[in-house]
């Protein structure tokens, strides 16, 4: 598998429903009804599966606004946005109401003339619109050092570098035990019950809940970004440099991204898979001999 993704073209697989060749199609719904099914037929005999996996954070068809936060950072992000969307549609109300007023007006080039000329006017519309610039302001700024607290209080590092087509990762906080794995795009064929096309992988990035962790990123041939939209994570991964990044994930669950940087043929098939774990199973993981 690991040498046909190296090796060969994967632009020929089948496309997606309104899908162009080589785009990823459009994944399941968040709350997975197949899932769904197999962990209630747990409940008699087969095999069962956690609720939390039933909660597949990735794009749902025709979806307009944020994925579900999964970190703090995201819930700032989603509640900044709001604010700043509620004052925009309350500016381009006014607008509209001002442009429809005068131009119905039987006599507003007399009238509204008079009243739109003059030092008094030019003021107030010079003020309100930088008293609103503040409001924006610092609820951005003070994100923004949220955002950077992750990195500097981090419990856990993690290296990840991208190559064409797929992802290594690489823990650095074990001694002699650190360890590194590639993670490759599991193609249609070979997905369980359940998976979602093309964003599903052969290896997840484990990661404990409630745990600060940095994100050391670079690439080893061109330049591509790494993207988890349900936990704020965006950053560019540049060879020969290291960016850095950082989050804190609040909840167990899957969380799904991709590859947000045009990379050569087969950049469509560079999925990022997440998994948020309690931090006794992430222990458990860790001491494996297998990993």
């Amino acid at each position: 598998m690991k040498d046909f993704m190296k090796n060969v073209s994967c632009a020929f697989l089948p496309r997606g429903r309104g899908g162009a060749y080589g785009a990823p199609a459009r994944p399941a719904p968040l709350f997975n009804i197949s899932v769904l099914t197999t962990a209630i037929a747990g409940s008699i005999g087969a095999p069962k599966t956690p609720f939390w996996k039933m909660i597949k954070d990735a794009n749902e068809p025709w979806q307009l606004g944020f994925q579900d936060a999964g970190s703090p950072v995201m819930e700032e992000i989603i509640m900044l946005h709001d604010q700043i969307m509620f004052i925009l549609t309350i500016i381009v109300g006014v607008v509209l109401w001002l442009i429809i007023r005068i131009l119905l007006g039987s006599n507003y080039y007399s009238y509204y003339w008079n009243k739109l000329d003059g030092s008094f006017i030019e003021v107030i519309w010079t003020l309100i619109p930088a008293f609103i610039l503040i409001l924006i302001a610092f609820p951005s700024l003070r994100l923004l050092y949220i955002m950077d607290e992750g990195v500097f209080s981090a419990n856990i590092t993690i290296k990840v570098t991208g190559h064409q087509w797929y992802w290594s990762y690489s823990y650095e906080d074990y001694g002699e035990k650190n360890f590194e794995f590639d993670s490759y795009m599991v193609p249609t064929a070979d997905l369980e019950f359940g998976d979602l096309r093309l964003l599903e992988v052969d290896n997840r990035l484990i990661i404990p809940v409630d745990t600060n962790v940095r994100v050391l990123i670079t690439a080893a041939d061109v330049l591509h970004s790494w993207t988890v939209p349900s936990l704020a994570v965006k950053m560019d991964a540049v060879p020969g440099r290291i960016n850095e990044t950082g989050f804190l994930i609040k909840r167990p669950g899957i969380f799904y991204g991709q590859c947000s940087e045009i990379c050569g043929a087969n950049h469509s098939f560079m999925p990022i898979v997440v998994e948020a774990v309690s931090l006794s199973k992430y222990i458990d993981w860790i001491g494996r001999e297998d990993v």
